[in-house]
């Protein structure tokens, strides 16, 4: 309740102490909204300003750690070449995403329905999990070619696992009582399927989905180190070994800026879409 909503109640005897304390809750919530936005802004800007001091004060040399301020300065003068480098780790990450999840939404719902297929490759799926990406990587390299295809099938694979396993538990945690309601409304499974376990699996799912927009945008750049010419994975290793340092600093501040920019579009759409599920969501 907002505090004008607060003040444009009647002053009906015996409310005052009420209406009062809801205006201090009000005012409350907006402090503590305000101290959640704020609090992390000025970490960083602390944390910045004590690496800029201490670049200074301790005369490290610029190829080793660059200042806060070369890394913005040379930002903003190779904005273009950094963009442009950007957008093709973009549609790798981005494509790596859909095909990752789309198939582990896919196979866990074959898995709900038929556990003999579940207890067969799921230990399988598991195993694949456990190999370090920097492993299989030169193998998809092999296997697909050297372009866009062995980067987005890297990106596929780390998004794949933590949506199989959300998804699957999701669908699952169906409770009893429920099931039960749906067989005495005569529910068709697609019904059942759609307006229950899809509609219950749906928290669960997008909190894999805020991880794998994260990760996806790593498979995407681990995938360019192996031989890749463009992208912000290429540019990374460009600037390492010319010991260019603001350069490689920069690259991966662009890098992490898309993807928090994911991991932010994939939170909206969870507000967006789980508005009934909005205090667990939120």
């Amino acid at each position: 309740m907002s505090a004008q909503t607060i003040d444009a109640l009647p002053a009906v005897p015996g409310l005052a102490e009420s209406r009062e304390d809801q205006r201090r809750f009000a005012q409350r919530r907006r402090a503590l909204a305000w101290r959640r936005r704020l609090l992390p802004i000025a970490a960083v800007v602390l944390l910045l300003a004590l690496w800029e001091g201490g670049v200074a004060f301790f005369h490290i040399k610029p190829f080793i750690a660059p200042a806060p301020s070369a890394v913005a300065m040379l930002l903003v003068k190779k904005i273009g070449l950094l963009l442009q480098n950007l957008a093709p780790t973009a549609i790798e990450a981005v494509s790596g995403f859909i095909l990752g999840n789309l198939a582990a939404i896919v196979i866990a719902t074959v898995f709900v329905y038929q556990r003999t297929l579940e207890e067969a490759f799921f230990p399988i799926a598991v195993m694949v999990h456990t190999i370090p990406v920097m492993a299989y990587a030169p193998i998809l390299v092999l296997l697909l070619g050297n372009g866009v295809e062995a980067k987005i099938a890297i990106a596929a694979m780390i998004c794949f696992f933590p949506t199989l396993v959300n998804m699957t538990r999701g669908l699952r945690s169906v409770r009893p009582q429920q099931m039960e309601l749906m067989r005495i409304l005569s529910a068709s499974p697609r019904e059942v399927f759609f307006e229950l376990r899809l509609k219950n699996a749906l928290p669960y799912l997008f909190s894999a989905l805020k991880i794998a927009a994260a990760t996806s945008v790593i498979g995407a750049i681990v995938g360019e180190w192996i031989g890749a010419t463009t992208g912000i994975g290429a540019l990374i290793i460009q600037a390492t070994y010319n010991f260019d340092s603001p350069l490689l600093y920069a690259t991966i501040v662009v890098g992490s800026a898309f993807s928090a920019l994911f991991f932010g579009l994939i939170s909206w759409a969870e507000r967006y879409f789980l508005k009934w599920n909005v205090g667990e969501a939120g």
